[in-house]
């Protein structure tokens, strides 16, 4: 849990940093540069594997003990790489996000994200909370398939006379099956999640007639929750799950407990063995997925930004590429009647045309604060009281 502390402060650092440097552009360019270290990446990442198929390869074919050894020193070390290789695709999610929040605010028309308002704040921890319970699914997902597969290879010991002799041939594509099924079968539900979420906080607001800049502002708080929490998820269960592997291994090399050396077959080593299988999921399954569900999110909800900002109810009161447009919004109280007047002045670049509207509200204080907190006029600062 503590190595998410210098991650995300290396994080902020970077993304202050370029945005100082060269705007939302800037962050956006930090973002290619960390994917341009895509070969260094891919070298990297394909070193745990490569140590860990070799160490099975040698204790399959019986191999001297000392060869085991050394293959498990260097998954060990494969271990500590493949988190450093998930630290880059994380790193460059975040930074990628946040320029996807750029687009988005630019195309849905916002100011930005108030969490001063109610709905967006709750939208925020919604989207806090979406990484925490897809993290759930995917490891409850590797849970399922991996009893399925003891299942099936307690049967073929059971059935399948010889195997452990060598004698007989295991039924390899028994297993093969029970893996691809249950890794398309059981990730139905946490994609359906990752997608369906933006949907229905874009959507079925609009079908309350809820305007769509609020709505906007909604999703790009849901955005930033899923952002920040799947972030810290990440970066924790990449590490957690490298360092319980790790563990594991020691206790099969040998560690020094109390002046006691502790092997294999040990409580300890039980132990280890029993975190490991936390964390094999932790490392290659729900941490990885974290880097996926940040992007898909936030591109789920680009795709959306153009329909919130096209349709809104105030849409022709936005500045397009050839209009301009003045908007002056006046509230007046006498007694308890308040009286919110807005009047705008468009003007056409193409032929100099200028249209002139105005809009009288009245009702009590609450009801006309309700309807500008609505119309983003409270947000953007364009109340003059009198």
């Amino acid at each position: 849990m503590i190595s998410t502390f210098p991650s995300v402060l290396l994080f902020a650092g970077a993304i202050w940093a370029s945005y100082f440097f060269a705007g939302f552009y800037g962050v956006a360019l930090a973002a290619s540069a960390m994917m341009a270290t895509t070969a260094m990446q891919l070298a990297i990442d394909a070193f745990g594997p490569i140590s860990d198929n070799a160490g099975g390869i040698a204790e399959m074919s019986e191999q001297d003990p000392v060869v085991r050894e050394r293959t498990d020193i260097l998954d060990s070390v494969g271990n500590t790489t493949a988190a450093t290789g998930k630290g880059f695709a994380i790193a460059s999610a975040a930074l990628t996000s946040l320029a996807l929040f750029a687009a988005y605010v630019t195309f849905t028309g916002i100011d930005g994200i108030n969490i001063f308002k109610a709905p967006v704040l709750a939208m925020l921890f919604v989207g806090g909370m979406v990484p925490v319970v897809f993290s759930a699914l995917a490891m409850n997902a590797v849970g399922k398939a991996a009893m399925e597969m003891v299942q099936e290879v307690r049967r073929q010991f059971k059935d399948i006379p010889g195997i452990m002799e060598g004698t007989g041939k295991p039924e390899y594509d028994k297993c093969v099956a029970i893996s691809t099924q249950a890794s398309l079968k059981e990730m139905m539900l946490p994609g359906v999640l990752t997608i369906g979420f933006p949907l229905l906080i874009a959507f079925v607001p609009m079908i309350f007639g809820m305007d769509n800049l609020a709505i906007a502002e909604m999703l790009g708080g849901y955005m930033a929750g899923v952002t920040v929490s799947g972030v810290l998820w990440a970066i924790f269960q990449n590490n957690a799950g490298g360092a319980w592997d790790n563990a594991k291994k020691s206790f099969e090399a040998g560690v020094e407990i109390n002046g006691e050396m502790t092997y294999k077959g040990s409580d300890a080593h039980k132990a280890a063995v029993t975190g490991d299988t936390v964390g094999d999921p932790f490392k290659d399954t729900s941490g990885p997925s974290m880097n996926i569900l940040i992007k898909l999110t936030c591109l789920i909800g680009l795709v959306i930004a153009p329909i919130l900002g096209g349709h809104s109810l105030d849409s022709s009161d936005h500045a397009s590429a050839d209009h301009e447009i003045k908007k002056e919004v006046i509230i007046e109280a006498d007694n308890d009647v308040w009286t919110m007047t807005i009047n705008s002045e468009q003007t056409t670049d193409s032929d100099g045309t200028t249209t002139k509207k105005s809009e009288s509200i009245s009702g009590t204080k609450d009801e006309i604060m309700s309807e500008a907190d609505k119309r983003g006029i409270a947000a953007m600062g364009q109340i003059n009281k009198k």
